[in-house]
């Protein structure tokens, strides 16, 4: 009985949300015009009135397709807010198309169109962060909650446990947690049952949600569990206890129609990947076009400050480990290294050149690099590429190095900017640079190299630790 008048409320509260959208973008077309025209009109004219016509009904069609109407339960304000205004953007633009193919656009103001869509997308955020609140403010006093149970003991179910009651507004109330028998099973605050109780405890409690959490080792278990609620009509879902494992970048992959879980995978797929590389090759031409008389000065100084080509050419591991050519601006007199030896430049190093030296502590010999990004071997941002000799040193000292090499290597980087650049004489400063390459390709958006672009331009070319 509990159960469906929580899912009438909630198909209710869906359909006063999908009217409530159709009725902002009328409202706001004629708030838009109101604002436009300095008059409140009795009524649009035709040829405004048949576009807002339009995108009402490809409000009330695209917006279910596109996910805007999905549960806003243990999810943030972003997540609603963000639907909405994708799908309002998509919407105009599809309504704009139209308006172009058709060559009605000149009919229309367009101060009006503009005004019409900010208006109408700062109605449709102020309604969801006023529901939004709201709810929140129920479920903290106990309304609107779903009851879930937990099946297992391990360090994922009790993540999940954390989270239900923390924030209190996360909409879920955990009703008790199931032992397994695996391990013995300590939770406070919560009952702990028998998993033989299980299928009758859910029955009688109305039961909302059932989650799953066991170690992969132990997915043999997940068939008595599936028994237990086999007459059940609570949802059920497996969530892995996969806390024990190393992680980067894990979701669900769909491949040959099976759905695989990711456990280490590279962010630079589909879109991701096209926008990097739309992002390093108009970064790149527009540096380039700016420091072009920068690169010739310092080609000169190199040239008539001492012998030898004005480039150091070195091999290094790229993307996917393959081996890649690096360009720098030779800082160094010629000399001879040992063969499979890289030595790593020091403070004070007798091999610098006086032009060079000044060249390493401004990072101003990294900028042929830039040439490699429009080559395609490297990114602007990405963790620093490493020589061969010092790749096959670490390899084996330290967890997960080869991950770094998931993504294209940068000239600058989320460790660099941190400080971690510079001589690595330690294994423990290595480990430290890595674990901020790894952090970067497990955080990474465009919105994140830009902050470390930004960063670099405050603090990252001249460096205590360039030398």
């Amino acid at each position: 009985m509990k159960r469906g008048l929580l899912r009438a409320y909630s198909a209710g509260f869906t359909a006063l949300t999908r009217i409530a959208d159709v009725v902002l973008v009328i409202g706001g077309a004629v708030l838009a015009y109101a604002l436009r025209f300095r008059r409140v009109p009795d009524a649009l004219p035709l040829e405004y009135t048949a576009v807002v016509v339009i995108a009402a009904l490809l409000v009330a069609l695209l917006f279910p397709m596109i996910g805007v109407y999905r549960s806003w339960r243990a999810r943030g304000l972003r997540a609603p807010v963000g639907q909405a205004l994708l799908g309002w953007s998509a919407v105009y633009a599809l309504t704009l198309l139209m308006l172009v193919l058709v060559k009605e656009n000149e009919q229309l103001s367009r101060w009006w169109m503009g005004l019409w869509f900010l208006s109408t997308a700062a109605a449709l955020l102020l309604l969801r962060a006023g529901v939004y609140m709201l709810l929140r403010t129920l479920r903290a006093h106990g309304y609107n909650l779903r009851k879930a149970v937990i099946v297992g003991c391990g360090a994922q179910a009790h993540a999940l446990l954390r989270r239900a009651r923390d924030p209190a507004w996360a909409g879920f109330e955990v009703a008790a947690v199931f032992d397994p028998g695996v391990d013995a099973c300590h939770v406070e605050d919560t009952s702990v049952r028998p998993l033989a109780e299980l299928g009758a405890f859910v029955a009688a409690h109305a039961i909302d949600e059932a989650w799953i959490s066991l170690p992969l080792e132990q997915s043999a278990r997940l068939g008595p569990v599936l028994t237990q609620l086999r007459s059940s009509t609570a949802n059920v879902r497996y969530v892995p206890d996969l806390l024990g494992l190393f992680l980067l970048n894990n979701g669900v992959t769909e491949i040959l129609d099976t759905p695989m879980l990711d456990l280490c995978a590279t962010p630079m797929q589909g879109f991701n990947r096209a926008l990097k590389r739309a992002e390093d090759v108009l970064l790149s031409m527009l540096i380039l076009l700016l420091i072009s008389p920068l690169l010739l000065l310092i080609v000169l100084a190199v040239k008539l400050t001492s012998r030898g080509p004005v480039l150091f050419r070195q091999k290094r591991h790229g993307w996917d480990g393959r081996e890649i050519e690096v360009w720098k601006f030779r800082s160094m007199r010629m000399h001879h290294e040992t063969p499979g030896a890289v030595t790593q430049a020091r403070r004070e190093d007798p091999r610098l050149t006086r032009f060079g030296a000044f060249l390493r502590r401004s990072s101003l010999d990294e900028l042929p690099q830039f040439f490699n990004v429009l080559k395609g071997d490297m990114s602007i941002v990405g963790p620093r590429p490493h020589a061969v000799e010092h790749n096959a040193l670490y390899m084996g000292l330290i967890d997960h190095y080869a991950l770094r090499h998931t993504v294209k290597p940068g000239i600058t980087g989320w460790a660099q900017i941190n400080g971690w650049r510079g001589e690595t004489e330690t294994v423990d400063k290595m480990k430290s640079r890595i674990e901020h390459d790894l952090y970067y390709i497990e955080h990474w958006s465009l919105g994140f190299d830009l902050r470390i672009i930004a960063l670099t331009l405050v603090r990252g070319f001249a460096n205590k630790n360039a030398y």
